[in-house]
């Protein structure tokens, strides 16, 4: 195996279940050929309807399993019956068919003799034995075979543990790991062949916990799910919820796996199916799936079950004001030591849950994982936490948790009486009681550190995912402002990143990018434009441009609760009035200074395209308005499947005035059909005028805000590697700024005229406000370069200043003003 080249070209995923198509759609998200077997059936002729049923289902879910719908046509439909030779082709075979030990079994004998000599099988149970399971092979496929559990849904949860049997070839495993980190973009933890694994040993037992202490202090679902989310650390969704997404008796069968497997567990008593649990479940109200579980929704309510009565209801319940504020408290130390204090049972039901946390991981850890990282980083990928066990127990004080711990398990208010393992205590002795530090964290096995691994794919992530107590130096610094810094890690490339909220882009930022820019042009080949965490940049902030004295009375009302709507609101057409962030300025009726800054905005985008060093933009997550007015005037983007992209500045009723609109004018005039420019046109009108949002970095390329020749790169711990890689090819190729267009053919007054006709049609037709005509056609103006004879040619600057001027005309207008302040305060467009 030494000298064998592992590159999965085609690929085969066994069970068209809910997992399965999800984990075929990703394979196809990262361009691998995919098959998707399911039984055969002679429904409608086809052998295969089930498979292609479940291709086709892919379409319609959400959130989309698939980068962009089209790829579904990518999973090949094949049945059991019929196509088990195609296997032979397949270097990769992912087996997701239900949570049956014999069922599994045997598909393995039936499909075995089809294999590759080179194929890997991996089965993505949940939590059945990988070494059971290796048993239905001959012992030559065993080197071949292993775990591998995604995590619900495969596209967007990072987690994927990765479980070898005894004959596993070690080499196999690290041709699987990094296929899976670097192709897929998981990140990767090697679990230990027990029950449930390690994400859902612990988080269901966490569930568990929950559970337990919500019932001891009588506290109901909504309340529970109201303190176990957000505020401490962990997702919107928090237990029930989640419990209900993930479906219910997907959690009890979890439960009954635990039960059934782990009889001497100190804990096991707590592995039992809650009596309301099972009878939700006997009633066929299995969550989300079946339309009502713990929760339900009626019209737009959200209901809630009471046990006391069995019907359900509006949530009444609320949170104890001092508990609030308790969970707010930025020091992790004084909090928890007011909840262990605090008399209030919402207080002493947080300090139990986290408690009874801490001692099961303590207890497990040796037998579960090899590491606590593992153990960490396992619930951060797989339950979205922001911190896993260790991490916070750490952050609060090892030492002070740790007798807290040990006190109430003599109290007996404990789950478990059973004492906390003696390298608790062993690292409290340290001079820094620590699990994670900067050489690695604490591996029970020979009680040491144990640093990161040292595969070459982690030589691609040169700031992976960090714990606490890690150090993280991002470089060294070459000059840093109160709003970017512009830093390098030893090479010839200059990164520069934004400090402001959100990387919004501000009157400060862009002066710093203007120095970074002139910077890199005199000392360093390229330029990176990359943040340390995402968002990218949600837009333009003109808050400081049109800022008030300080001298003036204080902020009204009205700009404390923009203020407020502004931290809480989510949808992405908020995003884009939060990145504009116009309510001061429409107050305060600085049109003149609003202008200004949208020109040294422009002349920084038009800087960012012709300077004399490549320019590269690294993004992740979000990447609206200003945001993608940069990223398209970069020479090269790399971004992340994960990424958001768009000009979305018509929702609140206005237009991209970065240099948005030229860019996509000249992108037509440049992708012409026999010298027509229109067609290409007007589908970058109907994006602008539409405020369409790629949901997708593939997306984002079909709507026209990345170039073909831009990379997508499934893992964003390598976007800076493969950005600096992208930049130093461009030096090394001789790189010289584009030359700048002087002729660039407009549509004129006819292409305003065919789209205007349209935008007719759709008035009349009330599909469209007067509002909406007048900003599509304001858009529609700009691109097609105004009202000129087809034909005329022009420069840049003629689109930059029809650019301006319609951007302020809109601005001026009492609708777009009303829009704008709609959306900040309720989060919803407005169509007026």
């Amino acid at each position: 195996m030494s000298n064998y080249r592992f590159i999965v070209r085609k690929a085969a995923v066994l069970g068209a279940g809910v997992m399965g198509a999800q984990i075929a759609a990703h394979l196809v998200n990262a361009n691998i050929e995919t098959l998707l077997f399911e039984l055969s059936t002679e429904e409608s002729g086809d052998p295969s309807a089930l498979a292609t049923k479940a291709i086709e289902k892919l379409k319609k879910l959400e959130p989309a399993p698939l980068s962009v719908a089209s790829k579904a046509a990518c999973i090949q439909p094949a049945n059991y019956d019929q196509h088990l030779g195609l296997l032979t082709d397949c270097d990769l075979v992912i087996e997701a068919i239900a949570e049956r030990m014999d069922w599994k079994t045997d598909l393995y004998t039936k499909v075995a003799p089809h294999l590759g000599p080179h194929t890997i099988f991996a089965s993505n149970t949940s939590g059945l034995s990988i070494n059971q399971l290796a048993q239905a092979f001959p012992e030559e496929l065993r080197h071949h075979f292993c775990g591998i559990h995604f995590f619900n849904p495969p596209r967007y949860m990072h987690l994927v543990e990765m479980i070898p049997c005894k004959e596993s070839d070690a080499g196999i495993l690290d041709n699987l790991e990094a296929f899976l980190v670097t192709y897929l973009g998981k990140g990767v933890i090697r679990a230990k062949d027990t029950p449930n694994f390690i994400a859902n040993r612990v988080g269901v037992f966490s569930m568990l916990a929950i559970m337990h202490h919500a019932k001891e202090f009588g506290l109901g679902f909504d309340l529970v799910d109201k303190l176990t989310g957000p505020l401490i650390g962990r997702p919107k969704s928090a237990t029930f919820r989640t419990a209900d997404i993930v479906g219910l008796d997907i959690l009890a069968y979890v439960i009954n796996t635990m039960h059934k497997a782990l009889s001497d567990d100190p804990w096991h008593r707590y592995y039992v199916i809650p009596n309301w649990l099972q009878t939700l479940i006997d009633q066929g109200a299995l969550g989300q799936k079946s339309g009502k579980g713990v929760y339900r929704k009626v019209n737009k309510e959200i209901q809630v079950l009471d046990l006391a009565t069995n019907t359900y209801h509006l949530s009444e319940s609320t949170l104890d004001s001092e508990v609030e504020s308790l969970l707010k408290q930025k020091n992790p130390v004084e909090k928890f030591a007011a909840l262990r204090l605090s008399e209030h049972p919402q207080a002493q039901f947080l300090w139990a849950i986290h408690r009874d946390l801490f001692h099961y991981c303590a207890f497990h850890l040796s037998s579960i994982a090899d590491n606590a990282r593992d153990l960490d980083l396992a619930i951060r990928w797989g339950f979205g936490w922001n911190q896993g066990p260790f991490e916070i127990w750490q952050t609060a004080g090892w030492n002070q948790i740790t007798a807290w711990i040990n006190e109430d398990i003599a109290a007996g208010k404990s789950m478990s009486n059973i004492p906390l393992p003696t390298w608790v205590q062993e690292v409290g002795q340290n001079a820094a009681p620590e699990v994670h530090t900067a050489q690695g964290s604490y591996a029970p096995a020979n009680h040491a550190m144990q640093p990161r691994s040292t595969l070459p794919v982690y030589r691609r992530q040169a700031f992976p995912d960090h714990l606490a107590g890690e150090e993280r130096v991002y470089g060294e610094t070459i000059f840093e402002t109160d709003a970017i810094r512009m830093w390098h890690t030893g090479d010839e490339i200059a990164i520069v990143s934004f400090k402001s909220k959100m990387h919004t882009i501000d009157i400060e930022v862009l002066n710093g990018l203007q120095r970074a820019i002139e910077e890199a042009e005199r000392h360093w080949r390229a330029l990176v434009i990359w943040q340390t965490e995402p968002p990218f940049s949600a837009g333009a902030n003109l808050q400081k441009a049109t800022e008030k004295p300080k001298s003036e009375e204080p902020p009204s009302a009205f700009d404390q609760f923009v203020k407020k709507v502004k931290k809480t609101a989510q949808s992405t057409i908020l995003q884009a009035a939060r990145s504009l962030d116009l309510a001061d300025a429409l107050m305060a009726g600085k049109l003149a200074e609003v202008e200004t800054l949208i020109t040294r905005f422009q002349q920084l985008s038009q800087h960012l395209r012709y300077c004399m060093i490549p320019t590269v933009a690294a993004v992740d997550g979000l990447a609206l308005g200003g945001g993608c007015e940069f990223v398209m005037h970069c020479d090269r983007t790399v971004a992340t499947l994960e990424s958001y992209i768009g000009l979305v500045e018509a929702g609140v009723g206005l237009l991209p005035a970065g240099g948005g609109c030229k860019e996509l004018a000249l992108r037509a005039a440049r992708n012409a059909i026999d010298d027509d420019p229109f067609p290409q046109l007007k589908h970058y009108f109907q994006t602008v005028a539409m405020a369409q949002l790629g949901k997708s970095a593939e997306e984002a390329k079909k709507l026209g805000y990345l170039l073909p020749a831009d990379p997508i790169i499934m893992n964003r711990f390598e976007l800076l590697y493969t950005a600096k890689t992208q930049a130093l090819a461009l030096t090394q190729s001789g790189y010289r700024p584009p030359l700048m267009p002087r002729g660039i053919p407009v549509v004129g007054s006819t292409g305003i005229a065919t789209l205007k006709g349209t935008l007719v049609n759709m008035l009349e037709g009330h599909f469209i406000s007067e509002h909406d005509y007048l900003i599509a056609s304001k858009i529609a103006y700009v691109m097609c370069g105004g009202d000129l004879t087809p034909g005329s040619l022009v420069d840049e600057e003629w689109f930059l200043k029809l650019e301006r001027k319609a951007f302020i005309e809109l601005l001026a207008t009492e609708k777009t003003q009303a829009r704008i302040a709609h959306t900040l305060k309720t989060g919803k467009p407005l169509r007026n």
